[in-house]
């Protein structure tokens, strides 16, 4: 104790605080653990004390972790080292596990054409700078992309060559020219790429690759034969060569002389919808549909404001001025004195 009445701790003291926030690197196990120090991986064989994880189990797990954390980093100090910038840097060697991939390992791209004949002939790929400079505007321009020198969109107007036709527009020649030398590239990359595949692409061609047979072709006749205004009955056939089928509904128009009755019948039962005051309504269908539309609706309504169908037909047929389902006319009750 001091003079004050203090007391200092011992050493043995100390030393058991620090046991107790550091623990020791060396850790002991049952069965040897397997370390993979290239890929950084242990895997550790031993059986789980189930008694003490019963009893705590996330100090049990965060101890177990600790001690394999420690293993690993145990031999990555056994590895050769350098210093760089103040910081120790370990030199991994080759990983023994094998893990699994979803896709395989992808192979290098073989050289194009291009690539080959410059390797052939031992040229050298020389990267030229992006801006140059413009001896007529007197600014530095890109290369290529907007704003490029020599652009061929800037020049209004184009010398005609003394070997060309003097009335050959030399605007949409120029046009012509740049569309081939596209189609052209797009030729050559659809080559290369069909050679890296072990493929052989065509070269490109104006004429169908497909060719129909014989049913195709008679259905192809037929239905040119069938657009004209006659649908084909005043066209030509050919040798064995059935009748043309006509498909579909044709329109069918009534007379405008011939049956009397008909007529009048028909005259009559427009005059009658013309004169009458109120529409035609579907009775049951109205009433479907307003049954339908109140059980929809999000509200909750009360079983004494809800209609019934027949109560829902009477409220339709009043409207229209008709009578009820049985014979008697629906309207506003009379109080006699």
């Amino acid at each position: 104790k001091m003079a004050d009445g203090t007391r200092v701790a011992s050493v043995e003291e100390l030393l058991a605080t620090q046991r107790e926030r550091y623990k020791s690197v060396n850790v002991q196990k049952d069965i040897g653990i397997q370390v993979d120090v290239g890929s950084l991986l242990i895997s550790d064989v031993n059986v789980l004390d189930t008694d003490n994880m019963k009893r705590d189990v996330n100090s049990y797990l965060k101890n177990l972790t600790r001690e394999n954390t420690q293993l690993l980093l145990n031999e990555v100090w056994k590895l050769p080292a350098e210093v760089l910038d103040d910081v120790v840097i370990a030199q991994l060697p080759k990983p023994t596990t094998v893990l699994p991939r979803e896709k395989p390992i992808p192979k290098p791209k073989p050289p194009t054409k291009w690539e080959l004949y410059a390797k052939k002939k031992g040229l050298l790929k020389k990267k030229r700078s992006r801006m140059v400079f413009d001896e007529k505007s007197g600014e530095w321009k890109p290369r290529w992309g907007y704003k490029r020198i020599n652009d061929p969109k800037e020049d209004w107007l184009i010398e005609v060559p003394q070997n060309s036709d003097p009335f050959e527009d030399q605007f949409e020649k120029r046009a012509k020219d740049k569309s081939e030398r596209v189609a052209k590239n797009e030729y050559q990359r659809l080559r290369n790429l069909a050679k890296s595949q072990d493929t052989k692409i065509t070269a490109p061609s104006t004429l169908p690759s497909h060719k129909n047979n014989k049913y195709e072709l008679s259905r192809a006749i037929k239905t040119a034969k069938k657009a004209t205004a006659s649908a084909g009955v005043f066209q030509n056939q050919l040798a064995k060569e059935g009748a043309i089928k006509v498909t579909g509904k044709k329109r069918k128009f009534a007379p405008v002389v011939g049956d009397m009755v008909q007529e009048r019948e028909r005259t009559s039962e427009l005059f009658e919808k013309l004169q009458r005051k109120h529409p035609l309504i579907n009775m049951e269908k109205a009433v479907n549909k307003q049954l339908e539309k109140e059980q929809r609706s999000p509200k909750k309504r009360k079983t004494e404001g809800k209609k019934s169908k027949t109560q829902l037909k009477k409220m339709i047929a009043a409207k229209k001025g008709k009578k009820g389902s049985k014979g008697k006319k629906i309207g506003p009750k009379k109080h006699h004195k």
